[in-house]
Protein backbone atom coordinates (compact mmCIF):
# COMPACT_ATOMS: atom_id res chain seq x y z
CA UNK A 1 0.00 0.00 0.00
CA UNK A 2 1.44 3.25 -1.47
CA UNK A 3 1.90 6.38 1.50
CA UNK A 4 2.02 10.04 0.67
CA UNK A 5 4.67 11.46 2.78
CA UNK A 6 3.57 14.99 3.42
CA UNK A 7 6.46 17.75 3.95
CA UNK A 8 4.80 20.76 6.23
CA UNK A 9 6.29 23.59 8.39
CA UNK A 10 6.49 27.03 8.56
CA UNK A 11 7.54 29.59 5.67
CA UNK A 12 11.25 29.87 5.32
CA UNK A 13 11.63 26.20 6.93
CA UNK A 14 13.70 24.60 3.36
CA UNK A 15 10.78 22.60 2.67
CA UNK A 16 11.22 23.11 -0.90
CA UNK A 17 14.70 22.56 -0.84
CA UNK A 18 13.84 19.08 1.02
CA UNK A 19 10.84 18.47 -1.41
CA UNK A 20 13.65 18.57 -4.24
CA UNK A 21 16.10 16.88 -2.48
CA UNK A 22 13.97 13.62 -1.60
CA UNK A 23 12.31 13.67 -5.28
CA UNK A 24 15.61 12.82 -6.44
CA UNK A 25 17.04 10.23 -4.50
CA UNK A 26 16.73 7.33 -6.74
CA UNK A 27 16.30 5.07 -3.59
CA UNK A 28 13.51 6.63 -2.14
CA UNK A 29 11.34 5.91 -5.25
CA UNK A 30 9.40 9.12 -4.48
CA UNK A 31 6.75 10.82 -7.32
CA UNK A 32 5.32 14.02 -6.55
CA UNK A 33 1.95 15.45 -5.88
CA UNK A 34 2.07 18.84 -6.98
CA UNK A 35 -0.58 21.45 -5.94
CA UNK A 36 -2.68 24.24 -7.85
CA UNK A 37 -2.10 28.26 -6.96
CA UNK A 38 -4.10 31.26 -8.90
CA UNK A 39 -1.17 33.54 -7.53
CA UNK A 40 1.41 34.98 -10.35
CA UNK A 41 4.28 32.46 -10.96
CA UNK A 42 7.51 33.48 -9.29
CA UNK A 43 10.80 34.32 -10.88
CA UNK A 44 12.42 30.65 -11.18
CA UNK A 45 9.53 28.77 -10.93
CA UNK A 46 8.54 26.81 -13.70
CA UNK A 47 4.98 25.39 -14.53
CA UNK A 48 4.13 21.51 -13.02
CA UNK A 49 7.17 21.66 -10.68
CA UNK A 50 6.34 23.83 -7.72
CA UNK A 51 2.39 24.59 -8.79
CA UNK A 52 0.21 24.41 -11.39
CA UNK A 53 -0.59 28.09 -11.85
CA UNK A 54 -3.87 28.56 -13.02
CA UNK A 55 -6.58 31.29 -12.60
CA UNK A 56 -10.38 31.17 -11.22
CA UNK A 57 -11.82 29.41 -14.31
CA UNK A 58 -9.25 26.58 -13.86
CA UNK A 59 -10.26 26.07 -10.34
CA UNK A 60 -14.22 26.22 -11.16
CA UNK A 61 -13.42 23.24 -13.72
CA UNK A 62 -11.63 21.38 -11.45
CA UNK A 63 -14.50 22.06 -8.85
CA UNK A 64 -17.06 21.08 -11.57
CA UNK A 65 -15.50 17.76 -11.99
CA UNK A 66 -15.90 16.67 -8.71
CA UNK A 67 -11.86 16.33 -8.34
CA UNK A 68 -11.22 19.24 -5.45
CA UNK A 69 -9.91 18.05 -2.42
CA UNK A 70 -9.23 20.68 -0.46
CA UNK A 71 -9.15 24.68 -1.07
CA UNK A 72 -7.10 27.06 0.71
CA UNK A 73 -7.58 31.48 0.12
CA UNK A 74 -5.34 34.21 1.64
CA UNK A 75 -5.95 37.66 1.33
CA UNK A 76 -2.57 39.12 0.37
CA UNK A 77 -1.12 42.31 0.05
CA UNK A 78 -1.27 41.30 -4.06
CA UNK A 79 -5.29 40.44 -3.61
CA UNK A 80 -7.07 37.06 -2.94
CA UNK A 81 -4.45 34.18 -3.46
CA UNK A 82 -6.01 30.37 -3.95
CA UNK A 83 -4.03 27.14 -3.28
CA UNK A 84 -5.84 23.79 -3.77
CA UNK A 85 -5.21 19.57 -4.19
CA UNK A 86 -7.19 18.20 -6.39
CA UNK A 87 -7.64 13.94 -7.32
CA UNK A 88 -5.34 13.08 -10.43
CA UNK A 89 -5.56 10.05 -12.63
CA UNK A 90 -1.39 10.81 -11.38
CA UNK A 91 -1.98 9.74 -8.05
CA UNK A 92 -1.78 5.80 -7.90
CA UNK A 93 -1.31 4.16 -4.43
CA UNK A 94 -1.56 1.24 -5.16
CA UNK A 95 1.40 1.36 -6.97
CA UNK A 96 3.71 4.40 -5.90
CA UNK A 97 4.33 6.31 -3.04
CA UNK A 98 4.47 10.40 -2.94
CA UNK A 99 5.90 12.91 -1.98
CA UNK A 100 3.84 16.83 -1.04
CA UNK A 101 4.51 20.10 0.05
CA UNK A 102 2.24 22.28 1.82
CA UNK A 103 0.71 23.53 5.25
CA UNK A 104 -1.76 22.44 8.01
CA UNK A 105 -4.90 22.69 6.38
CA UNK A 106 -4.35 21.36 3.57
CA UNK A 107 -2.52 18.34 5.44
CA UNK A 108 -5.49 17.34 7.24
CA UNK A 109 -7.79 18.08 3.99
CA UNK A 110 -5.79 15.10 2.35
CA UNK A 111 -5.58 13.32 5.15
CA UNK A 112 -9.05 12.70 5.70
CA UNK A 113 -9.32 12.00 1.70
CA UNK A 114 -6.81 9.72 1.47
CA UNK A 115 -6.56 8.08 4.92
CA UNK A 116 -4.53 8.63 8.16
CA UNK A 117 -2.44 5.10 7.20
CA UNK A 118 -1.88 6.52 4.02
CA UNK A 119 -0.42 9.82 5.05
CA UNK A 120 2.71 10.65 6.79
CA UNK A 121 3.50 14.37 8.26
CA UNK A 122 7.24 15.27 7.83
CA UNK A 123 7.22 17.97 9.85
CA UNK A 124 10.32 20.62 9.32
CA UNK A 125 11.38 23.26 12.01
CA UNK A 126 13.85 26.15 11.95
CA UNK A 127 14.57 28.57 15.18
CA UNK A 128 12.24 31.43 14.23
CA UNK A 129 14.81 33.93 14.07
CA UNK A 130 16.86 32.25 11.69
CA UNK A 131 13.63 31.49 9.55
CA UNK A 132 13.05 35.28 9.52
CA UNK A 133 16.48 35.92 8.29
CA UNK A 134 16.02 33.63 5.62
CA UNK A 135 12.40 34.79 4.17
CA UNK A 136 14.35 37.93 4.03
CA UNK A 137 17.37 36.80 2.50
CA UNK A 138 15.15 35.18 -0.19
CA UNK A 139 13.36 38.74 -0.95
CA UNK A 140 16.39 40.02 -1.41
CA UNK A 141 17.62 38.05 -4.31
CA UNK A 142 14.60 38.26 -6.16
CA UNK A 143 14.09 41.63 -8.50
CA UNK A 144 10.83 43.25 -6.43
CA UNK A 145 11.14 42.18 -3.35
CA UNK A 146 7.72 41.58 -1.72
CA UNK A 147 8.88 42.71 1.92
CA UNK A 148 4.91 43.15 3.07
CA UNK A 149 3.75 39.66 2.18
CA UNK A 150 7.39 38.13 3.93
CA UNK A 151 6.08 40.00 7.49
CA UNK A 152 2.61 39.02 6.89
CA UNK A 153 3.31 34.99 6.21
CA UNK A 154 5.91 35.00 9.09
CA UNK A 155 3.39 36.35 11.53
CA UNK A 156 -0.13 34.12 9.89
CA UNK A 157 2.62 31.04 10.16
CA UNK A 158 2.88 31.53 14.57
CA UNK A 159 -1.30 31.26 13.93
CA UNK A 160 -1.52 28.31 11.38
CA UNK A 161 1.19 26.80 13.05
CA UNK A 162 0.11 26.64 16.65
CA UNK A 163 1.07 23.89 18.89
CA UNK A 164 -2.47 23.37 19.78
CA UNK A 165 -3.33 22.84 15.70
CA UNK A 166 0.03 20.45 15.65
CA UNK A 167 -0.96 18.16 18.25
CA UNK A 168 -4.63 18.45 17.07
CA UNK A 169 -3.28 16.42 13.88
CA UNK A 170 -1.15 14.32 16.41
CA UNK A 171 2.40 14.93 14.66
CA UNK A 172 4.57 13.90 16.82
CA UNK A 173 7.36 13.64 14.49
CA UNK A 174 9.48 16.73 14.27
CA UNK A 175 12.81 17.52 11.91
CA UNK A 176 14.63 20.59 12.57
CA UNK A 177 16.19 21.81 10.03
CA UNK A 178 19.30 23.61 11.20
CA UNK A 179 22.18 21.92 9.07
CA UNK A 180 20.01 20.90 6.02
CA UNK A 181 22.64 17.39 5.36
CA UNK A 182 21.36 15.87 8.59
CA UNK A 183 17.91 16.64 8.63
CA UNK A 184 17.91 14.87 4.86
CA UNK A 185 19.66 11.64 6.41
CA UNK A 186 16.71 12.10 9.50
CA UNK A 187 14.33 12.23 6.87
CA UNK A 188 15.23 9.58 4.22
CA UNK A 189 15.62 7.31 7.24
CA UNK A 190 12.31 8.03 8.55
CA UNK A 191 10.79 7.37 5.09
CA UNK A 192 13.08 4.14 4.27
CA UNK A 193 10.99 2.53 7.78
CA UNK A 194 8.14 2.36 6.08
CA UNK A 195 9.05 0.16 3.11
Amino acid sequence: MGKIFYILGKSSTGKDTIYKRLLAERELGLKPIVIYTTRPIREGEHQGEEYFFTDEEGLDRIRSSGKLIEIRSYDTVFGIWKYFTADSERIRLEQENYLMIGVLDSFHAVREYYGRDRVIPIYIEVEDGERLQRALDRERRVKNPAYQEMCRRFLTDSQDFSEERIQAEEIERRFFNEDLEECLREIRKFILQYR
